[in-house]
Protein backbone atom coordinates (compact mmCIF):
# COMPACT_ATOMS: atom_id res chain seq x y z
CA UNK A 1 0.00 0.00 0.00
CA UNK A 2 1.43 3.50 -0.96
CA UNK A 3 1.79 5.99 1.29
CA UNK A 4 -0.56 9.15 1.13
CA UNK A 5 2.29 11.44 -0.02
CA UNK A 6 2.52 8.85 -2.72
CA UNK A 7 -1.03 8.20 -3.71
CA UNK A 8 -1.43 8.02 -7.55
CA UNK A 9 -4.93 9.55 -7.04
CA UNK A 10 -4.06 12.51 -5.67
CA UNK A 11 -4.15 15.67 -7.62
CA UNK A 12 -1.14 17.46 -7.58
CA UNK A 13 2.05 16.88 -9.64
CA UNK A 14 5.02 18.73 -8.16
CA UNK A 15 8.03 18.94 -10.47
CA UNK A 16 11.75 20.46 -10.13
CA UNK A 17 11.00 23.34 -12.51
CA UNK A 18 8.76 24.79 -9.56
CA UNK A 19 5.57 24.26 -11.54
CA UNK A 20 2.76 22.27 -10.17
CA UNK A 21 0.30 19.87 -11.85
CA UNK A 22 -3.42 20.19 -10.41
CA UNK A 23 -6.08 18.00 -11.79
CA UNK A 24 -8.70 20.03 -12.16
CA UNK A 25 -11.28 16.45 -12.03
CA UNK A 26 -9.96 15.20 -9.04
CA UNK A 27 -12.57 14.83 -5.64
CA UNK A 28 -9.79 16.80 -3.77
CA UNK A 29 -9.37 19.46 -6.20
CA UNK A 30 -10.80 22.19 -4.67
CA UNK A 31 -9.15 21.76 -1.37
CA UNK A 32 -5.95 21.40 -3.01
CA UNK A 33 -6.60 24.39 -4.73
CA UNK A 34 -7.25 26.62 -2.36
CA UNK A 35 -4.02 25.46 -0.34
CA UNK A 36 -1.87 25.93 -4.11
CA UNK A 37 -3.38 29.34 -4.61
CA UNK A 38 -2.10 30.48 -1.06
CA UNK A 39 1.99 29.77 -2.13
CA UNK A 40 2.04 29.73 -5.74
CA UNK A 41 0.97 31.58 -8.41
CA UNK A 42 -1.54 30.43 -11.09
CA UNK A 43 -0.16 30.33 -15.00
CA UNK A 44 -2.99 28.67 -16.76
CA UNK A 45 -5.85 26.58 -16.06
CA UNK A 46 -7.79 25.25 -18.58
CA UNK A 47 -10.47 22.53 -18.65
CA UNK A 48 -8.63 19.32 -16.99
CA UNK A 49 -5.01 20.55 -15.87
CA UNK A 50 -3.88 23.50 -13.83
CA UNK A 51 -0.13 24.86 -14.17
CA UNK A 52 0.94 26.54 -10.69
CA UNK A 53 4.82 28.06 -10.38
CA UNK A 54 6.50 28.16 -7.21
CA UNK A 55 8.45 31.82 -6.91
CA UNK A 56 10.17 33.85 -4.25
CA UNK A 57 7.48 36.67 -4.29
CA UNK A 58 4.49 33.65 -4.26
CA UNK A 59 6.56 32.24 -0.94
CA UNK A 60 6.92 35.35 0.25
CA UNK A 61 3.31 36.76 -0.13
CA UNK A 62 3.03 32.94 1.46
CA UNK A 63 4.76 33.70 4.54
CA UNK A 64 3.25 37.29 4.81
CA UNK A 65 0.19 35.86 5.69
CA UNK A 66 1.70 33.50 8.55
CA UNK A 67 1.83 30.47 6.28
CA UNK A 68 5.23 28.78 7.22
CA UNK A 69 7.61 25.92 5.59
CA UNK A 70 6.06 22.90 7.34
CA UNK A 71 2.54 23.81 6.28
CA UNK A 72 3.68 23.97 2.61
CA UNK A 73 5.94 21.08 2.30
CA UNK A 74 2.90 18.84 4.86
CA UNK A 75 0.70 19.80 1.79
CA UNK A 76 2.83 19.14 -0.69
CA UNK A 77 3.54 15.63 0.70
CA UNK A 78 -0.42 15.13 1.60
CA UNK A 79 -1.44 16.00 -2.18
CA UNK A 80 1.08 15.05 -4.61
CA UNK A 81 1.27 11.63 -6.47
CA UNK A 82 5.09 11.03 -6.66
CA UNK A 83 7.83 12.73 -3.89
CA UNK A 84 8.24 16.45 -3.53
CA UNK A 85 11.76 16.47 -5.82
CA UNK A 86 14.61 17.51 -3.15
CA UNK A 87 15.38 20.88 -5.23
CA UNK A 88 11.27 22.08 -4.03
CA UNK A 89 12.08 21.53 -0.75
CA UNK A 90 14.99 22.97 -0.62
CA UNK A 91 14.17 26.04 -2.20
CA UNK A 92 10.64 26.47 -0.35
CA UNK A 93 13.05 26.00 3.05
CA UNK A 94 15.34 28.93 1.36
CA UNK A 95 12.79 31.15 0.54
CA UNK A 96 9.92 30.97 3.00
CA UNK A 97 13.28 31.18 5.52
CA UNK A 98 14.74 34.25 4.19
CA UNK A 99 10.98 36.56 4.86
CA UNK A 100 11.25 37.60 8.39
CA UNK A 101 15.38 37.42 8.53
CA UNK A 102 14.93 40.98 7.87
CA UNK A 103 12.77 43.82 9.99
CA UNK A 104 11.71 46.85 10.24
CA UNK A 105 11.11 48.51 13.11
CA UNK A 106 10.17 52.03 14.51
CA UNK A 107 12.52 53.24 17.92
CA UNK A 108 10.85 56.37 18.94
CA UNK A 109 11.42 58.52 15.93
CA UNK A 110 14.36 56.09 14.24
CA UNK A 111 13.44 53.49 11.66
CA UNK A 112 15.72 50.57 12.38
CA UNK A 113 16.53 47.61 9.89
CA UNK A 114 17.28 44.46 12.53
CA UNK A 115 18.26 40.77 12.06
CA UNK A 116 19.12 38.20 14.90
CA UNK A 117 21.93 36.91 11.94
CA UNK A 118 24.91 39.39 12.22
CA UNK A 119 26.16 37.98 8.99
CA UNK A 120 23.09 39.01 7.34
CA UNK A 121 23.58 42.32 8.82
CA UNK A 122 26.92 42.81 7.54
CA UNK A 123 26.21 41.37 4.30
CA UNK A 124 23.81 44.50 3.72
CA UNK A 125 25.97 46.57 4.93
CA UNK A 126 28.15 45.98 2.29
CA UNK A 127 25.61 46.56 -0.63
CA UNK A 128 26.21 49.83 -2.30
CA UNK A 129 22.71 50.02 -3.62
CA UNK A 130 21.22 49.64 0.48
CA UNK A 131 24.65 51.03 1.68
CA UNK A 132 23.45 54.53 0.53
CA UNK A 133 19.89 54.28 2.31
CA UNK A 134 21.54 53.79 5.77
CA UNK A 135 22.62 56.48 7.90
CA UNK A 136 24.94 54.16 10.29
CA UNK A 137 25.54 50.67 11.75
CA UNK A 138 24.25 50.91 15.31
CA UNK A 139 24.95 47.15 16.24
CA UNK A 140 26.06 43.68 15.26
CA UNK A 141 22.11 43.17 14.74
CA UNK A 142 20.82 46.80 14.13
CA UNK A 143 21.29 49.47 10.66
CA UNK A 144 19.52 53.03 11.40
CA UNK A 145 17.85 53.77 8.09
CA UNK A 146 17.67 57.07 6.49
CA UNK A 147 14.13 59.17 7.32
CA UNK A 148 12.08 58.63 4.22
CA UNK A 149 13.63 55.99 2.86
CA UNK A 150 11.51 53.29 4.62
CA UNK A 151 10.35 52.18 0.87
CA UNK A 152 13.21 52.69 -1.18
CA UNK A 153 15.45 50.13 1.29
CA UNK A 154 12.41 47.50 0.70
CA UNK A 155 12.95 48.24 -2.70
CA UNK A 156 16.44 47.46 -2.91
CA UNK A 157 16.79 44.63 -0.43
CA UNK A 158 14.05 42.57 -2.30
CA UNK A 159 15.90 43.55 -5.51
CA UNK A 160 19.02 41.36 -3.96
CA UNK A 161 16.64 38.90 -2.50
CA UNK A 162 16.19 39.50 0.58
CA UNK A 163 12.44 40.96 1.25
CA UNK A 164 12.25 42.94 4.64
CA UNK A 165 8.99 42.57 7.35
CA UNK A 166 7.94 45.75 7.68
CA UNK A 167 6.89 46.13 11.01
CA UNK A 168 7.19 49.53 11.62
CA UNK A 169 3.56 50.59 12.02
CA UNK A 170 1.34 53.32 10.41
CA UNK A 171 0.10 56.84 11.04
CA UNK A 172 -3.70 56.87 12.07
CA UNK A 173 -4.46 59.70 10.48
CA UNK A 174 -7.02 62.51 11.47
CA UNK A 175 -10.43 60.60 12.40
CA UNK A 176 -13.29 60.57 10.03
CA UNK A 177 -16.69 59.18 11.30
CA UNK A 178 -17.95 56.70 8.29
CA UNK A 179 -20.01 53.72 8.22
CA UNK A 180 -21.67 51.05 6.03
CA UNK A 181 -25.33 51.68 5.39
CA UNK A 182 -27.45 48.79 5.88
CA UNK A 183 -29.85 49.79 3.05
CA UNK A 184 -28.06 51.82 0.45
CA UNK A 185 -29.19 54.83 -1.22
CA UNK A 186 -30.99 52.96 -3.94
CA UNK A 187 -33.57 51.26 -1.02
CA UNK A 188 -32.09 48.09 -1.91
CA UNK A 189 -30.32 45.76 1.54
CA UNK A 190 -27.20 46.22 1.58
CA UNK A 191 -23.99 44.11 3.10
CA UNK A 192 -20.79 42.60 2.10
CA UNK A 193 -20.38 39.79 0.10
CA UNK A 194 -18.29 36.67 1.94
CA UNK A 195 -15.82 36.94 0.43
CA UNK A 196 -15.50 41.07 0.57
CA UNK A 197 -15.67 40.57 4.35
CA UNK A 198 -12.88 38.00 4.35
CA UNK A 199 -10.78 40.31 2.29
CA UNK A 200 -11.05 43.37 4.24
CA UNK A 201 -10.47 41.39 7.49
CA UNK A 202 -6.99 40.36 5.62
CA UNK A 203 -5.97 43.33 4.94
CA UNK A 204 -6.80 44.92 8.52
CA UNK A 205 -5.91 41.97 10.29
CA UNK A 206 -7.40 43.52 13.48
CA UNK A 207 -5.44 46.45 13.34
CA UNK A 208 -2.42 44.69 14.00
CA UNK A 209 1.04 45.99 12.73
CA UNK A 210 1.41 42.71 10.33
CA UNK A 211 -1.60 44.41 8.53
CA UNK A 212 -2.55 47.67 6.80
CA UNK A 213 -0.69 47.36 3.57
CA UNK A 214 -1.39 44.92 0.74
CA UNK A 215 -3.48 44.18 -2.88
CA UNK A 216 -6.62 42.38 -2.64
CA UNK A 217 -6.86 40.49 -6.15
CA UNK A 218 -10.60 40.21 -7.57
CA UNK A 219 -12.25 39.68 -10.90
CA UNK A 220 -13.83 42.53 -12.38
CA UNK A 221 -17.15 42.71 -11.56
CA UNK A 222 -16.73 41.26 -7.89
CA UNK A 223 -16.33 44.77 -5.84
CA UNK A 224 -13.32 45.87 -5.63
CA UNK A 225 -14.69 49.17 -4.76
CA UNK A 226 -16.68 47.92 -1.95
CA UNK A 227 -13.48 45.99 -0.20
CA UNK A 228 -12.52 49.23 -0.52
CA UNK A 229 -15.33 51.02 1.58
CA UNK A 230 -15.14 47.79 4.02
CA UNK A 231 -11.70 48.97 4.64
CA UNK A 232 -11.84 52.34 5.12
CA UNK A 233 -15.21 52.07 7.47
CA UNK A 234 -12.70 49.58 9.49
CA UNK A 235 -10.22 52.58 9.66
CA UNK A 236 -12.39 55.30 10.22
CA UNK A 237 -9.45 57.95 8.91
CA UNK A 238 -9.05 60.22 6.59
CA UNK A 239 -8.37 58.73 3.05
CA UNK A 240 -6.92 59.36 -0.53
CA UNK A 241 -7.99 57.28 -2.97
CA UNK A 242 -5.95 56.59 -6.45
CA UNK A 243 -7.81 56.25 -9.63
CA UNK A 244 -7.35 55.41 -13.35
CA UNK A 245 -9.93 58.57 -14.79
CA UNK A 246 -12.63 60.81 -13.77
CA UNK A 247 -15.13 58.18 -14.59
CA UNK A 248 -14.00 56.09 -11.86
CA UNK A 249 -13.61 58.99 -9.65
CA UNK A 250 -17.11 59.71 -10.14
CA UNK A 251 -18.09 55.83 -9.66
CA UNK A 252 -16.43 55.90 -6.81
CA UNK A 253 -18.22 58.90 -5.09
CA UNK A 254 -21.57 57.15 -6.28
CA UNK A 255 -20.74 54.10 -4.32
CA UNK A 256 -19.48 56.04 -1.49
CA UNK A 257 -22.70 58.40 -1.67
CA UNK A 258 -25.03 55.11 -1.96
CA UNK A 259 -23.35 52.83 0.24
CA UNK A 260 -22.01 55.09 3.44
CA UNK A 261 -22.89 57.64 5.95
CA UNK A 262 -20.69 60.07 4.07
CA UNK A 263 -22.10 63.16 2.38
CA UNK A 264 -21.32 64.86 -0.83
CA UNK A 265 -19.40 67.83 1.22
CA UNK A 266 -17.13 65.52 2.82
CA UNK A 267 -15.69 63.85 -0.40
CA UNK A 268 -13.65 66.08 -2.74
CA UNK A 269 -12.46 65.24 -6.62
CA UNK A 270 -8.65 66.28 -7.51
CA UNK A 271 -8.28 66.34 -11.66
CA UNK A 272 -7.91 68.26 -14.47
CA UNK A 273 -11.42 69.75 -14.00
CA UNK A 274 -11.47 70.46 -9.86
CA UNK A 275 -8.60 70.42 -7.47
CA UNK A 276 -10.86 69.92 -4.11
CA UNK A 277 -9.23 68.86 -0.81
CA UNK A 278 -12.09 66.68 1.39
CA UNK A 279 -11.50 64.42 3.82
CA UNK A 280 -12.24 61.71 1.00
CA UNK A 281 -10.24 62.99 -1.46
CA UNK A 282 -10.08 60.78 -5.33
CA UNK A 283 -7.69 62.21 -7.15
CA UNK A 284 -6.16 60.75 -11.14
CA UNK A 285 -3.38 59.35 -11.95
CA UNK A 286 -3.08 61.48 -14.98
CA UNK A 287 -3.31 64.73 -12.71
CA UNK A 288 -0.74 63.44 -10.18
CA UNK A 289 1.59 62.38 -12.80
CA UNK A 290 1.36 65.81 -14.61
CA UNK A 291 4.47 68.44 -15.65
CA UNK A 292 5.51 70.57 -17.86
CA UNK A 293 8.34 69.13 -18.88
CA UNK A 294 10.07 65.75 -18.57
CA UNK A 295 12.36 66.82 -15.83
CA UNK A 296 10.28 69.04 -13.85
CA UNK A 297 8.70 68.42 -10.92
CA UNK A 298 5.77 66.88 -10.30
CA UNK A 299 3.03 70.11 -8.85
CA UNK A 300 0.09 68.22 -7.75
CA UNK A 301 2.43 65.32 -5.46
CA UNK A 302 1.47 68.34 -2.89
CA UNK A 303 -1.82 66.52 -2.46
CA UNK A 304 -0.12 63.51 -0.42
CA UNK A 305 0.46 66.27 2.29
CA UNK A 306 -1.96 68.20 1.74
CA UNK A 307 -4.55 66.37 4.58
CA UNK A 308 -3.59 64.18 7.62
CA UNK A 309 -4.49 60.65 5.50
CA UNK A 310 -4.69 57.67 7.29
CA UNK A 311 -5.36 55.43 3.90
CA UNK A 312 -4.23 55.98 0.93
CA UNK A 313 -6.14 53.33 -1.54
CA UNK A 314 -4.64 52.59 -5.17
CA UNK A 315 -7.40 51.33 -7.69
CA UNK A 316 -5.69 49.42 -10.47
CA UNK A 317 -3.08 48.85 -8.85
CA UNK A 318 -1.77 46.97 -11.85
CA UNK A 319 -1.75 50.09 -13.92
CA UNK A 320 0.68 52.06 -11.09
CA UNK A 321 2.90 54.51 -12.84
CA UNK A 322 6.13 55.12 -11.82
CA UNK A 323 6.18 58.46 -10.22
CA UNK A 324 3.17 57.35 -8.14
CA UNK A 325 5.88 54.51 -7.49
CA UNK A 326 8.57 56.98 -6.31
CA UNK A 327 6.06 59.09 -4.06
CA UNK A 328 4.96 55.47 -2.19
CA UNK A 329 8.23 54.97 -1.32
CA UNK A 330 8.13 58.19 0.42
CA UNK A 331 5.23 57.69 2.10
CA UNK A 332 5.49 54.61 3.84
CA UNK A 333 3.37 55.56 7.47
CA UNK A 334 -0.02 55.42 5.47
CA UNK A 335 -1.70 52.01 5.22
CA UNK A 336 -1.89 51.41 1.54
CA UNK A 337 -4.53 48.91 -0.12
CA UNK A 338 -3.89 48.08 -3.74
CA UNK A 339 -7.13 47.17 -5.89
CA UNK A 340 -6.71 45.05 -9.00
CA UNK A 341 -7.92 41.98 -11.15
CA UNK A 342 -4.63 40.84 -12.12
CA UNK A 343 -1.22 41.69 -10.45
CA UNK A 344 0.29 41.30 -14.37
CA UNK A 345 2.15 44.12 -14.66
CA UNK A 346 3.93 44.28 -18.73
CA UNK A 347 6.67 45.85 -16.88
CA UNK A 348 7.43 42.82 -14.83
CA UNK A 349 7.20 45.27 -11.47
CA UNK A 350 5.22 43.05 -9.44
CA UNK A 351 8.17 43.15 -6.83
CA UNK A 352 8.06 46.59 -6.59
CA UNK A 353 4.13 46.17 -5.87
CA UNK A 354 4.90 43.66 -2.95
CA UNK A 355 7.61 46.24 -1.46
CA UNK A 356 5.98 49.55 -1.70
CA UNK A 357 1.86 48.85 -1.28
CA UNK A 358 2.29 45.64 0.34
CA UNK A 359 2.07 41.80 -0.23
CA UNK A 360 -1.12 40.01 -1.78
CA UNK A 361 -3.73 39.70 1.22
CA UNK A 362 -6.55 38.01 -0.90
CA UNK A 363 -6.14 36.37 -4.04
CA UNK A 364 -9.51 34.48 -5.65
CA UNK A 365 -10.15 32.74 -9.14
CA UNK A 366 -12.28 34.44 -11.75
CA UNK A 367 -14.10 31.06 -11.88
CA UNK A 368 -14.53 30.47 -8.21
CA UNK A 369 -16.89 33.30 -8.22
CA UNK A 370 -18.94 32.70 -11.31
CA UNK A 371 -19.72 29.05 -9.97
CA UNK A 372 -20.88 30.84 -7.09
CA UNK A 373 -22.89 33.38 -8.95
CA UNK A 374 -21.29 36.32 -7.88
CA UNK A 375 -19.95 37.59 -11.74
CA UNK A 376 -21.61 36.28 -14.96
CA UNK A 377 -20.70 33.88 -16.99
CA UNK A 378 -18.99 34.50 -19.97
CA UNK A 379 -18.42 32.99 -23.58
CA UNK A 380 -15.78 34.06 -25.55
CA UNK A 381 -15.07 33.88 -29.13
CA UNK A 382 -12.79 34.90 -31.92
CA UNK A 383 -14.23 35.32 -35.01
CA UNK A 384 -11.33 35.07 -37.92
CA UNK A 385 -11.21 37.00 -41.00
CA UNK A 386 -9.11 37.46 -43.90
CA UNK A 387 -7.20 40.39 -45.08
CA UNK A 388 -9.23 41.34 -48.90
CA UNK A 389 -7.15 40.72 -51.63
CA UNK A 390 -6.09 44.81 -52.58
CA UNK A 391 -4.27 44.54 -49.53
CA UNK A 392 -2.42 41.93 -49.56
CA UNK A 393 0.23 42.74 -51.49
CA UNK A 394 0.46 45.75 -49.28
CA UNK A 395 0.45 43.86 -46.02
CA UNK A 396 3.24 41.37 -47.06
CA UNK A 397 5.69 44.66 -47.83
CA UNK A 398 4.83 46.50 -44.95
CA UNK A 399 6.82 46.92 -41.76
CA UNK A 400 5.85 45.32 -38.35
CA UNK A 401 4.08 47.78 -36.89
CA UNK A 402 2.07 49.13 -39.88
CA UNK A 403 1.39 45.24 -40.41
CA UNK A 404 -0.28 45.43 -37.33
CA UNK A 405 -2.34 48.52 -37.89
CA UNK A 406 -3.01 47.14 -41.33
CA UNK A 407 -4.86 43.76 -39.55
CA UNK A 408 -6.51 45.05 -37.02
CA UNK A 409 -8.03 47.87 -39.13
CA UNK A 410 -9.15 45.09 -41.92
CA UNK A 411 -12.49 46.39 -43.14
CA UNK A 412 -13.73 43.02 -43.44
CA UNK A 413 -14.14 43.42 -40.08
CA UNK A 414 -16.99 45.60 -40.31
CA UNK A 415 -19.30 42.82 -41.53
CA UNK A 416 -18.57 40.59 -38.85
CA UNK A 417 -19.43 43.23 -36.45
CA UNK A 418 -22.81 43.64 -38.65
CA UNK A 419 -23.82 40.32 -38.43
CA UNK A 420 -22.97 40.42 -34.49
CA UNK A 421 -25.23 43.20 -34.27
CA UNK A 422 -28.18 41.56 -35.49
CA UNK A 423 -27.53 38.30 -33.89
CA UNK A 424 -27.90 40.53 -30.51
CA UNK A 425 -30.21 43.21 -31.58
CA UNK A 426 -31.73 43.22 -27.84
CA UNK A 427 -29.01 43.13 -26.03
CA UNK A 428 -26.42 46.04 -24.78
CA UNK A 429 -23.17 45.84 -26.65
CA UNK A 430 -20.20 47.78 -26.01
CA UNK A 431 -18.00 48.04 -29.00
CA UNK A 432 -14.26 48.59 -28.06
CA UNK A 433 -11.51 49.56 -30.26
CA UNK A 434 -7.81 50.83 -30.07
CA UNK A 435 -7.85 52.98 -33.49
CA UNK A 436 -9.67 56.01 -33.69
CA UNK A 437 -10.48 56.67 -37.65
CA UNK A 438 -11.85 52.60 -37.05
CA UNK A 439 -13.50 53.91 -33.87
CA UNK A 440 -15.50 56.81 -36.48
CA UNK A 441 -16.14 54.91 -38.78
CA UNK A 442 -18.10 52.16 -37.02
CA UNK A 443 -19.84 54.95 -34.95
CA UNK A 444 -21.34 56.37 -38.34
CA UNK A 445 -21.87 52.56 -39.73
CA UNK A 446 -24.39 51.28 -37.08
CA UNK A 447 -25.48 54.90 -35.97
CA UNK A 448 -24.22 54.57 -32.19
CA UNK A 449 -22.76 57.05 -29.55
CA UNK A 450 -18.71 57.38 -29.76
CA UNK A 451 -16.85 57.56 -26.84
CA UNK A 452 -13.10 58.68 -26.89
CA UNK A 453 -10.25 60.18 -25.13
CA UNK A 454 -10.76 63.57 -25.87
CA UNK A 455 -14.78 63.55 -25.25
CA UNK A 456 -15.65 65.76 -22.56
CA UNK A 457 -16.06 64.09 -19.25
CA UNK A 458 -19.69 65.57 -18.93
CA UNK A 459 -20.85 63.86 -22.29
CA UNK A 460 -19.11 61.09 -21.79
CA UNK A 461 -21.75 60.82 -17.93
CA UNK A 462 -24.33 61.27 -20.02
CA UNK A 463 -23.72 58.58 -22.58
CA UNK A 464 -22.73 55.99 -20.12
CA UNK A 465 -26.14 57.00 -17.85
CA UNK A 466 -28.33 56.85 -21.29
CA UNK A 467 -26.55 52.95 -22.02
CA UNK A 468 -26.82 51.99 -18.14
CA UNK A 469 -30.94 53.29 -18.67
CA UNK A 470 -31.69 51.33 -21.57
CA UNK A 471 -31.79 54.78 -23.92
CA UNK A 472 -28.98 53.60 -26.03
CA UNK A 473 -28.42 50.08 -26.69
CA UNK A 474 -25.28 50.24 -28.19
CA UNK A 475 -21.88 52.29 -27.53
CA UNK A 476 -18.73 52.37 -29.52
CA UNK A 477 -15.35 53.46 -26.68
CA UNK A 478 -11.98 53.90 -27.43
CA UNK A 479 -9.80 52.16 -24.57
CA UNK A 480 -11.13 54.96 -22.38
CA UNK A 481 -13.37 52.55 -21.50
CA UNK A 482 -11.08 49.69 -20.61
CA UNK A 483 -11.47 50.56 -16.84
CA UNK A 484 -13.75 51.57 -14.11
CA UNK A 485 -16.96 51.76 -16.50
CA UNK A 486 -19.82 50.34 -14.39
CA UNK A 487 -22.28 49.13 -16.66
CA UNK A 488 -24.02 46.44 -14.80
CA UNK A 489 -26.39 45.56 -17.74
CA UNK A 490 -23.91 45.35 -20.79
CA UNK A 491 -24.01 41.68 -21.98
CA UNK A 492 -21.89 42.21 -25.22
CA UNK A 493 -19.00 43.10 -25.67
CA UNK A 494 -17.07 43.31 -29.08
CA UNK A 495 -13.53 44.19 -29.25
CA UNK A 496 -12.40 45.29 -33.27
CA UNK A 497 -8.63 45.68 -32.47
CA UNK A 498 -6.72 45.73 -29.33
CA UNK A 499 -2.86 47.39 -28.02
CA UNK A 500 -0.72 44.89 -29.08
CA UNK A 501 -0.32 41.70 -26.92
CA UNK A 502 -1.75 43.62 -23.58
CA UNK A 503 -3.08 40.29 -21.01
CA UNK A 504 -4.46 43.29 -18.71
CA UNK A 505 -6.60 45.02 -21.53
CA UNK A 506 -8.03 41.75 -22.47
CA UNK A 507 -8.97 41.20 -18.91
CA UNK A 508 -10.18 44.41 -18.50
CA UNK A 509 -12.03 44.60 -20.95
CA UNK A 510 -14.16 41.12 -20.34
CA UNK A 511 -14.62 42.82 -17.01
CA UNK A 512 -16.44 45.60 -18.56
CA UNK A 513 -19.86 42.48 -18.68
CA UNK A 514 -18.91 40.15 -15.95
CA UNK A 515 -21.67 42.01 -13.64
CA UNK A 516 -23.64 39.41 -13.12
CA UNK A 517 -27.29 39.92 -14.80
CA UNK A 518 -30.58 40.02 -13.17
CA UNK A 519 -32.09 37.50 -15.60
CA UNK A 520 -29.02 35.42 -15.47
CA UNK A 521 -27.55 35.81 -19.04
CA UNK A 522 -24.56 34.80 -20.12
CA UNK A 523 -22.15 37.46 -21.13
CA UNK A 524 -20.45 37.34 -24.89
CA UNK A 525 -17.02 38.36 -25.68
CA UNK A 526 -16.13 38.57 -29.00
CA UNK A 527 -12.75 39.26 -30.71
CA UNK A 528 -12.75 40.41 -34.61
CA UNK A 529 -8.92 39.21 -35.29
CA UNK A 530 -7.47 39.00 -38.90
CA UNK A 531 -6.49 35.44 -39.69
CA UNK A 532 -2.56 34.66 -40.62
CA UNK A 533 -1.52 38.66 -39.54
CA UNK A 534 0.47 40.36 -36.53
CA UNK A 535 -3.24 40.95 -35.28
CA UNK A 536 -4.06 37.04 -34.10
CA UNK A 537 -0.14 36.69 -32.99
CA UNK A 538 -0.56 39.45 -30.90
CA UNK A 539 -3.97 38.31 -29.87
CA UNK A 540 -2.90 34.88 -28.66
CA UNK A 541 -0.81 36.38 -26.17
CA UNK A 542 -3.68 39.04 -24.89
CA UNK A 543 -6.14 35.81 -24.39
CA UNK A 544 -3.34 33.96 -22.04
CA UNK A 545 -4.33 35.80 -18.51
CA UNK A 546 -8.42 34.64 -19.67
CA UNK A 547 -7.30 31.20 -20.54
CA UNK A 548 -5.11 31.25 -17.32
CA UNK A 549 -8.23 31.77 -15.58
CA UNK A 550 -10.26 28.94 -16.84
CA UNK A 551 -11.77 30.83 -19.96
CA UNK A 552 -11.89 28.74 -23.45
CA UNK A 553 -12.55 30.88 -26.69
CA UNK A 554 -14.08 29.81 -29.36
CA UNK A 555 -12.65 30.07 -32.46
CA UNK A 556 -14.71 30.41 -35.89
CA UNK A 557 -14.20 31.87 -39.25
CA UNK A 558 -16.65 34.42 -40.48
CA UNK A 559 -18.79 32.52 -42.39
CA UNK A 560 -19.99 31.20 -39.53
CA UNK A 561 -21.40 33.93 -38.05
CA UNK A 562 -22.63 35.67 -41.02
CA UNK A 563 -26.57 35.78 -41.27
Amino acid sequence: MMSKSHDRSNPLIVQSDRTVLLEADNPSYAEARNQLGRFAELLKCPEHIHTYRITPLSLWNAASAGMGTDAILNFLDEFSKYPVPPNIRSEVIEYIGRYGRLRLLKDENRLILESDDANLIAEIWRIKTVRKLLDRQLNFQRLLVLPNCRGRVKQELINVGFPVEDLAGYADGASLDIEIKSNAASDQAFSLRHYQVDAVSSFHAGGDVRGGAGVIVLPCGAGKTVVGIGVMSQLRTQTLILVTNITAARQWVRELLDKTTLTLDQIGEYSGEAKEHRPVTIATYQILTWRKSKTGPFPHFDIFNSMNWGLIIYDEVHLLPAPIFRITAEIQACRRLGLTATLVREDHKESDVFSLIGPKKCDIPWKVLEHQGWIATADCTEVRVRLPNDQRIRYATADRRAQFRLASENPRKFDVLDALLARHKDDRVMVIGQYLDQLRSIARRIDAPLIVGSTPNHERERLYDDFRSGHCKCLVVSKVGNFSVDIPDANVLVQISGTYGSRQEEAQRLGRILRPKVNGSLAHFYSIVTRDSRDQDFAANRQLFLTEQGYSYRIIDQHEIDP
